[in-house]
């Protein structure tokens, strides 16, 4: 193979019969924004989420910034998030004006990545309005525990749901346990479909607002106008042009019909790489020994010595064509550290610079998974043996 040019990809998309159909009606229908393809598609997942409302968006990130304006986040007020996670997190609270004040993680032995519920308390201060939690790789915060947290000290909780589409805690599914929960679907997210997110919420007074903002502060949408339920309309607030539309409403539905089964063969390929991979030397697995069958299982993750990790990667990718992905921190991001100045949370800093995930798609057949995990095995091998 040539060096330097990956053949198995960390995430492989592919778009079938099912979603192109879907496509070619909806372009026949002549109706492209958001209409009766979305709005079924917001009931659909509605119901699986045992959620009352479901808003469909333009990307997670749009579900972020009004979940933070509904919640009356703005200049002035603190809010507590994790720094190992993508950078949306912490700008839709800049969005509004407030200061994100960054969480260390758990770590440990287990190598959990979610924020550490007591390490959100210490940052508590007369300051904070509200604390995002991220569902990192799928994996469940201890949210129950944190929501509890948050009613005693009267913060708002939003959760950043964007890989745990169908990941639970206990009863509820991850994203119905705070004012509101955010979901992505960027291609490479258990439910992709190219850009777009959504909004759950029980608040019918969220749901309402984020409903008018996600469309420049309009008081009916293009669809009730169609319709006929409404004559006209007026501009009650300052809004955005967050809204999805039909086209990919279109190749998500049929999608996420399928996404349970999917999420079933993630968990299986989880727990066959943990089997594949648990007494490699001189390699760690993220969250060993959670129960995967409560997660998405969006990402595999892998931590090994920081000096190792390049040369790992690149063997990966010049000697075997595996491709890697790295997750920095937030924190440690140049803009974050100009604005805000450099801040210390050990176990993040520690899991940045160690993880990198390696390739999981749900029709990853066992043999190609296998020579991934015989790929990992041997280039750790080597790399410890030999060095870069």
């Amino acid at each position: 193979m040539e060096a330097g040019v990956p053949q198995i990809p960390v995430f492989d998309v592919r778009v079938g019969d099912e979603e192109l159909e879907a496509v070619a009606a909806t372009l026949r229908s002549g109706w492209l924004s958001a209409g009766p393809q979305t709005e079924a598609f917001e009931r659909e997942f509605a119901e699986h989420l045992g959620s009352k409302h479901v808003l469909a968006l333009s990307s997670c990130t749009a579900a972020l910034h009004l979940a933070c304006i509904a919640a009356g986040i703005e200049a002035g007020d603190e809010v507590i998030v994790p720094s190992l996670t993508f950078v949306a997190t912490a700008n839709a609270v800049r969005y509004c004006g407030a200061r994100p004040v960054f969480c260390d993680l758990v770590g440990g032995e287990g190598n959990d990545l979610n924020m550490d519920i007591g390490a959100v308390e210490a940052l508590i201060t007369e300051r904070t309005k509200a604390v995002i939690p991220v569902h990192w790789a799928g994996y469940p915060v201890e949210i129950e525990e944190l929501t509890a947290l948050c009613e005693r000290r009267g913060l708002v909780l939003i959760e950043d749901a964007a890989h745990a589409p169908w990941a639970h805690y206990g009863s509820k599914e991850l994203g119905t346990y705070g004012l509101a929960g955010c979901f992505s679907f960027f291609p490479n997210k258990v439910l992709g479909v190219g850009e777009g997110g959504a909004l759950c919420t029980d608040s019918d007074e969220v749901a309402e607002r984020v409903r008018r903002l996600r469309s420049q502060g309009m008081t009916a949408t293009t669809m009730e106008r169609h319709r006929g339920t409404a004559m006209s309309y007026d501009v009650v607030e300052v809004g955005f042009n967050y809204r999805f539309d039909d086209l990919r409403a279109a190749i998500i539905r049929p999608r996420f019909a399928r996404l349970g089964a999917e999420i079933e063969r993630r968990r299986r390929l989880i727990a066959r790489y943990r089997e594949l991979l648990d007494d490699a030397e001189g390699l760690g697995i993220a969250y060993r020994g959670n129960d995967e069958t409560r997660s998405s299982c969006y990402l595999m993750g892998i931590l090994v010595d920081p000096g190792s990790r390049q040369p790992v990667r690149d063997r990966l990718r010049d000697e075997h064509g595996v491709q890697t992905t790295v997750y920095p921190a937030t924190h440690q991001l140049g803009g974050y550290v100009r604005e805000f100045g450099e801040a210390s949370l050990p176990k993040t800093e520690d899991a940045a610079a160690r993880l990198f995930s390696i390739p999981l798609y749900p029709h990853m057949p066992d043999d190609l998974q296998e020579h991934v995990a015989a790929a990992v095995r041997e280039s750790v091998a080597h790399v410890l043996e030999n060095g870069a």
